[in-house]
C-alpha cells in the first residue's frame, strides 16, 4: 500500500483489531488508530488498550464519540425491531450505519482514505471492477455474514487484514508482539446488552412496559399468559412457564393480537423465505433464479437454495430442505462458493 494513502484502523483494544492494526500498517505508518465510544463507559478501557497498541506500532490514536449516532440508529433499530415482533441482528446494521458509515465519514474528514477492521472476511475485485465480499479462510471465525449490507462504495474503502489468518495464528502474532489482549476471550454478547437481558434494555430504552398476552396453540388451544411479546423469539422452548403433555415451541408472534403462538417442533420448519431490503454484492441484480447456498442466522451452516429477485429490494429463497426456526428480522445471506452474493432481511 502506498504511503500516500492514509489508513484508519478501527481498534477496540481486543486481539483481532490489534493484530489487524499491525498487519494493515506494516508497510505504511501513515495511519490513524480510532476507537469508537458508542455508549456510556463503552470505550474507556478499550481506548487505553488501543492507544497502547497504536503507540507501540508507531501511529496516532484517537477516540471518537459516536454515542448519539449509535443511540439513534443501532439501539433504536434494535428496540423498534423487537417491538414490531422481529428478532434483529444489530451487528449487521451497525457495520453498515456506524463502522463503515458514520465512523468512516469521520475518519475520511481526518484525511483517511480507507478503513481497516478486525473482521474475518476478504474482498477482491472481479474483472469488471466490482468489489466482491468473500468468506475468511478460517471458516470457524468467518464474519462475512455480518457484512452483507455493505455497499460497493463501503467495500471499496474497507480492508480486512485477518481474512487469510486463523484465530490461533492471530493470537500467536499478538503474543509475539506482547499485546495485552493476546489471551483475552472473545466477546459473545451484543455490546450494549452485555448481560443478555434484552427485555430490560428495551424497557429502559423506550420507557415502555410491555403487557401480558395469550399463549395460543396453532390449533387455537389456549395455553396461558405470556409476560410481554418482546421476551420471546421463534424456536424458543425454555422459559415459557407453561405445562403441556409434549414440548411446545414459539412458532410465531402477532403484535396486533399481542399473542405468542405455540406449536410442535415440526411446525418450525419452512422452505420458502421472503426477504426485504436486499443488498446484492456480487451482481447488480438477478435477472433469473440463481442457485446458491444460504443461511438464515449467523451460527447456522448454509443449505442449498434457489434465490429469485422479486422486486427492486425484495427476493425469495426456496430451500431444497426445510429450515428450522426461520425468524422475522434476522438476516438471510446467500453465497456462491466463497463469494457473498448478497443478503436480505427475513419478512
Amino acid at each position: 500500500m502506498s504511503n500516500n494513502v492514509k489508513i484508519a484502523v478501527a481498534m477496540s483494544g481486543g486481539v483481532d483489531s490489534s493484530v489487524a492494526a499491525l498487519l494493515a500498517t506494516k508497510d505504511n505508518k501513515n495511519a490513524l488508530g480510532v476507537t469508537m465510544s458508542v455508549f456510556e463507559g463503552s470505550a474507556k478501557q478499550d481506548s487505553i488498550d488501543a492507544a497502547a497498541v497504536a503507540k507501540q506500532l508507531g501511529f496516532e490514536h484517537v477516540t471518537l464519540d459516536l454515542s448519539e449516532e449509535f443511540r439513534k440508529t443501532v439501539m433504536r433499530y434494535f428496540a423498534d425491531s423487537y417491538i414490531a415482533g422481529e428478532t434483529p441482528n444489530p451487528c449487521v446494521f451497525c457495520n453498515k450505519a456506524i463502522k463503515f458509515g458514520v465512523l468512516f465519514d469521520r475518519v475520511n474528514a481526518l484525511g483517511c482514505d480507507i478503513i481497516a477492521t478486525g473482521h474475518y472476511a476478504r474482498t477482491k475485485k472481479d474483472a469488471s471492477g466490482r468489489v466482491l465480499l468473500e468468506r475468511a479462510v478460517f471458516a470457524e471465525k468467518d464474519q462475512s455474514y455480518v457484512l452483507w449490507q455493505l455497499s460497493q462504495k463501503q467495500l471499496a474503502s474497507a480492508r480486512f487484514p485477518l481474512g487469510g489468518y486463523t484465530k490461533p495464528q492471530v493470537r500467536e502474532i499478538a503474543a509475539e508482539y506482547g499485546f495485552a489482549s493476546s489471551d483475552r476471550p472473545d466477546s459473545q454478547d451484543i455490546c450494549f446488552v452485555p448481560d443478555g437481558n434484552y427485555r430490560r434494555f428495551i424497557e429502559e430504552f423506550t420507557g415502555r412496559i410491555f403487557p401480558e398476552g395469550d399463549f395460543v396453540g396453532t390449533d387455537g388451544k389456549m395455553w396461558g399468559r405470556h409476560n410481554g411479546l418482546i421476551g420471546y423469539t421463534v424456536g424458543q422452548r425454555k422459559g415459557l412457564g407453561i405445562s403441556a403433555p409434549a414440548p411446545l415451541y414459539v412458532i410465531r408472534k402477532n403484535v396486533e393480537e399481542n399473542r405468542v403462538y405455540l406449536g410442535a417442533h415440526e411446525e418450525l420448519f419452512s422452505r420458502r423465505v421472503e426477504l426485504r431490503d436486499i443488498n446484492l454484492i456480487a451482481v447488480e441484480r438477478l435477472d433469473a433464479p440463481l442457485r446458491v447456498t444460504a443461511k438464515t442466522r449467523y451460527s447456522q451452516k448454509e443449505s442449498a437454495a434457489t434465490l429469485t429477485q422479486t422486486g427492486e429490494s425484495t427476493a425469495v429463497l426456496e430451500f431444497d430442505e426445510p429450515q428450522r426456526a426461520v425468524t422475522c428480522g434476522q438476516s438471510a445471506v446467500f453465497f456462491s462458493g466463497d463469494t457473498v452474493v448478497g443478503g436480505g432481511i427475513i419478512v
